[in-house]
């Protein structure tokens, strides 16, 4: 199981796209989102992510290089998977339910608490509208397009959107990272922790990892 500590940078609440991009670049932690789990889905972009935190909020920087590039959804809670898209599933300990997020390219968003992949509640649209996204791309939509692409995706999620207090944060969460793109010429699923399931499936609380604050 893969393990990482997200660094306190308070001063990120008080920054700009530009300023919170370059402090993570300097002082938050990097992990690879480097494991394509099923053989028959072998392409494998370079994903990575920065993560940090401040007294409210966690802050997570996708960068991904690669293949063909898509982003046809607009509307939160979109199927975005479906696009070029980066994911962030947390669980508290102890708790039988986690949450999804899943962003598409232009920071479109789809966010649940789940039970299950079959049983969740999608969060409601004043909830949505906390979570920050600062997409490198621009929020306008476009149909697939081939060549080499780079991006890079800032997510803002405050504490409060998963259940948690800032100023009181459990020692640790459990956590996954994915990079996808089901709809796309070149489908992928890659993910920060391994995922031992037979088929593509990130919907696998049993195979997070933990992050500790």
């Amino acid at each position: 199981m893969k393990t990482l500590t997200v660094p306190y940078l308070p001063e990120l609440d008080k920054l700009d796209s530009e300023g919170i991009s370059n402090l993570m670049e300097e002082s938050a932690v990097r992990q690879s989102i480097g494991h394509a789990n099923w053989s028959e889905f072998s392409y494998r972009p370079i994903s990575t992510f920065d993560i940090a935190r401040s007294d409210k909020n966690l802050y997570i920087r996708y960068f991904v290089r690669g293949n063909c590039l898509r982003a046809l959804y607009t509307h939160d809670q979109d199927p975005v998977w479906q696009d070029s898209c980066v994911e962030f599933f947390t669980q508290i300990p102890g708790e039988n339910s986690y949450y999804n997020f899943e962003f598409n390219c232009i920071g479109t968003c789809l966010a649940s608490k789940r039970i299950s992949r079959e049983e969740s509640t999608p969060l409601d649209p004043d909830t949505m509208a906390k979570i920050i996204r600062y997409p490198s791309l621009g929020n306008r939509p476009f149909r697939e397009m081939q060549g080499l692409f780079a991006w890079d995706l800032i997510v803002i999620i405050p504490f409060e959107v998963i259940g948690l207090d800032g100023n009181h944060l459990p020692e640790k969460i459990k956590a996954n990272f994915y990079k996808c793109a089901d709809g796309t010429s070149l489908p992928h699923y890659l993910s920060w922790n391994p995922i031992k399931t037979e088929k593509p499936d990130f919907h696998r609380p049993e195979y997070f990892g933990e992050i500790y604050f």
